[in-house]
């Protein structure tokens, strides 16, 4: 298997050597950038399987690099690296394209864990299932798009990825660890409140401007995905 291509973009030179070291000893090849300028001139001229990005970074900043790499590469993952940690730095993190967010200071098997689950693919749908119908929801397996009501919702890669899974399970109680394991690929806990964040982001999109509501929260359980309540 050919070795996965990394690009980390990091100013703070003891940072990125100690992520580049660590990667390479794990079979990664990696490429660094030290300012958004040169990160975007790599990201856009080279071809990774994921970015890990961090936000307060010289000349153009992580969230607007993000934005740029989303916009010209899509399914690229992006791992925003960051100091700013609160809830409402994670949704501005998440709302500019970034697919997971890892708050310094971290241990560097997170940090490897969280590489490896952003560059795997979490599902495998079966061919001759292309779409996927809850109520007015619909998702197009093959273009990776989701329609409400006709309108089609904008979703970054790991929002997608969470759609797909509440989707597929509808109906069914899933707690936090569920959508971790499933969708995250996190096998422990992170001390996060990563899930919460992006389900909260997702329910905003899918639906805060339609009648009928389809993520339901279960105290103490998790989430469940369903058009039958009302």
């Amino acid at each position: 298997m050919d070795s996965l291509k990394v690009l980390v973009v990091e100013d703070e030179p003891k940072v990125s050597a100690f992520i580049k070291s660590g990667l390479e000893e794990n079979n990664f090849i990696v490429d660094v950038a030290y300012d958004g300028t040169m990160g975007e001139r790599l990201a856009l001229s080279n071809t990774y399987n994921i970015v890990i990005l961090d936000i307060i970074i010289p000349f153009l900043s992580g969230l607007e690099l993000c934005k740029k790499i989303k916009a010209v590469k899509p399914s690229v993952p992006i791992l925003l690296l960051t100091a700013l940690g609160t809830t409402d730095d994670k949704v501005i993190g998440f709302e500019s394209g970034a697919d997971d967010y890892l708050v310094k200071p971290f241990e560097f098997m997170e940090l490897l864990a969280r590489v490896k689950a952003l560059t795997r693919r979490t599902f495998s749908a079966p061919e001759a299932v292309h779409k996927l119908k809850v109520a007015d929801l619909e998702l197009d397996l093959n273009k990776k798009v989701a329609l409400r009501g006709g309108k089609t919702i904008t979703l970054t890669a790991k929002e997608y990825s969470l759609l797909e899974y509440f989707i597929r399970n509808k109906g069914r109680v899933v707690s936090r660890v569920d959508i971790s394991e499933k969708v995250w690929d996190i096998h422990f806990d992170t001390g996060t409140n990563v899930v919460d964040v992006y389900v909260n982001i997702l329910r905003k999109k899918i639906d805060k401007d339609f009648p009928q509501k389809l993520i339901h929260t279960k105290v103490g359980m998790g989430y469940i995905f369903t058009d039958e309540y009302q």
